[in-house]
């Protein structure tokens, strides 16, 4: 009788522990489910957008090696609007376990269906470790290719791509190391649209520092071809100023930098025909539109003649729905179609309204070259609720003048945070913008983190006359290895059509722009997938081509301690 009793509460305890094993598994399934919708509830708390620390840091080695797994390539169909992912291996299929994020866009201006897309790399998800990857096409991007990254186990970040005039392409890169003693860019350039890059300035050789950003004097002025980046103080040389840099050799040595007043940071540069060079970022309590007009005098050292503050009706901001990156930065594009509207200064940006933790963006421009700004405009033209987020703002100027904008949108979302692409154009210099469209699929923007709570604190586009590429990231594809989505780089065709008829603008805050005169101070095969048309660029006129100035050796800046 005993033995029966022992033999019946062996049984009892072993129903019992199966009993408990199955509901821990669904307990710790449920759990993940759970946490994942969770983090729409438990956002990181938001803040104005820091200053004085690195957004970007080597913190993790690379992860170890491993076994490579794929997934078919995500192509998402948003109405007429097509994402193709970018981020490909050599048969064109997704790479499990990596991510992409923060990827910036050139164009060829003399055939639109060449373009590169730059973008940080993190080759497992497991490791903070990232580099520096690219990927382009020549076929308008139906099939990209994306034959690695500049420099293998190089950590670097803060992507940023441009084109010159006759299809040059270039490519600035941040480069840190574990210690943090230096913040670093260096200069590629590409002759063959971006299937292969040269590295221009020696590694470090560029200056520049965190956040960076450049652009290129494309004008038949004294200063055609040079190259202008602008830090966020956190740069190479380790003073923390916020500094401006000049090259007039193609990228290939940078003078010395000097400070930019008002310490705009987080902002983007652009020149205007008659070869003034504006920066634009947000400043210590205000955004700010700084100019130098003889920055293309090559003879003289740059100074900046006009400062101006720009009421964006709120803050840049950082954490909330991107985790510990920003929720965007402050986009400024000049006009340059000749006609009416040449030179007017545009400024975007998604902003933090004052009793607000989430975003609009907003949109101001300048038509006397950057002594006044109007008033901001809304873009986003859904009603204001606390609760929406329109985050990553961008925008570009079409060379007809029109302007295009995208930004990442929740206003459909029934948990505020998972987002869409949307897009709205402009073709009265901004003071109205068309009814916004959403142009992609909703996706999450908290799954598929690379060991770094964020999608990168930027996505970008480059317009022509007839619509925009834009380059964005987003977590469409599923990763059944680590049960969530993961972080691709995609690319999709914008254009008007099907917005109906143009919405009233929504001015906010009176503007205070009272400008004040500041002193000196290598290949891989291309995927085939199912090939269905998108718009492509309007033939342009093609320049004569010129060659890249011959890279010049020049010694690596050493170590700070």
């Amino acid at each position: 009788m005993a033995k029966r009793r022992w033999r019946l509460d062996t049984a009892s305890r072993l129903q019992l522990l199966i009993s408990l094993s199955v509901a821990a598994a669904f307990s710790a399934a449920s759990a993940f489910g759970q946490a994942t919708a969770d983090k729409s509830a438990q956002l990181t708390p938001t803040r104005k957008a820091p200053r004085g620390e690195p957004l970007e840091k080597y913190d993790n080695p690379p992860a170890p090696a491993r076994k490579m797994e794929t997934s078919p390539r995500k192509i998402s169909v948003h109405g007429p609007f097509i994402s193709r992912q970018v981020n490909v291996d050599a048969s064109g299929n997704n790479i499990l376990g990596d991510a992409a994020n923060e990827c910036t866009i050139s164009v060829d201006p003399t055939d639109g269906n060449k373009m590169t897309i730059g973008w940080r790399q993190f080759n497992d998800v497991t490791s903070n470790f990232r580099q520096g990857g690219w990927g382009y096409t020549s076929d308008g991007g139906l099939t990209w290719t994306f034959p690695g990254v500049l420099q293998d186990n190089v950590f670097r970040s803060d992507p940023v791509t441009k084109s010159d005039e006759v299809g040059n392409f270039f490519y600035l890169s941040l480069q840190s190391n574990v210690q943090q003693s230096f913040f670093c860019d260096d200069l590629w350039g590409s002759t063959n649209g971006g299937q292969s890059w040269v590295e221009r300035s020696p590694d470090q050789g560029a200056g520049g520092g965190d956040k960076q950003w450049f652009t290129i004097d494309k004008t038949g002025g004294p200063g055609h071809g040079f190259q202008y980046q602008a830090d966020d103080g956190i740069n190479c040389d380790n003073n923390f100023f916020v500094e401006f840099q000049r090259s007039t050799d193609g990228g290939v040595t940078w003078q010395a930098p000097i400070e930019i007043p008002n310490g705009p940071i987080y902002g983007t540069l652009d020149v205007d025909s008659s070869g003034n060079v504006y920066v634009g970022g947000d400043g210590f309590s205000e955004f700010f539109c700084e100019r130098s007009s003889n920055a293309q005098i090559g003879g003289q050292t740059p100074t900046f003649d006009q400062s101006t503050s720009v009421n964006l009706g709120g803050d840049l901001g950082s954490g909330g729905i991107n985790g510990v990156g920003l929720t965007g930065m402050l986009f400024l594009a000049i006009d340059h179609s000749g006609g009416p509207t040449n030179d007017n200064i545009y400024m975007l940006a998604s902003v933090i309204p004052p009793g607000r933790n989430t975003t609009d963006v907003m949109f101001a421009r300048s038509t006397d070259g950057g002594q006044t700004f109007s008033a901001p405009v809304k873009v986003n033209d859904d009603p204001v609720n606390p609760n929406k987020w329109h985050w990553f703002g961008t925008f570009a100027v079409a060379p007809n003048g029109r302007l295009d904008a995208v930004w990442y949108d929740t206003r459909n979302a029934a948990n505020n945070t998972d987002s869409q692409l949307f897009y709205s154009f402009s073709t009265d210099a901004g003071a109205t913008w068309s009814p916004n469209v959403s142009v992609s699929d909703a996706f999450t923007p908290f799954e598929g983190y690379p060991n770094q709570n964020k999608i990168g604190d930027y996505i970008t586009i480059v317009s022509d006359n007839t619509g925009g590429d834009v380059a964005y990231s987003a977590t469409f594809n599923f990763n059944p290895n680590r049960g969530e989505h993961e972080e691709d780089v995609y690319h999709v065709r914008v254009f008007p059509g099907g917005q109906g008829a143009t919405p009233t603008p929504t001015p906010t805050v009176s503007p205070t722009a009272t400008p004040t005169s500041t002193p000196a101070i290598t290949p891989s095969p291309t995927a085939t997938p199912t090939a269905t048309a998108t718009p492509t660029a309007t033939a342009r006129p093609t320049p004569t081509p010129r060659s890249m100035p011959t890279p010049r050796g020049r010694p690596t800046p050493r170590p700070r301690l």
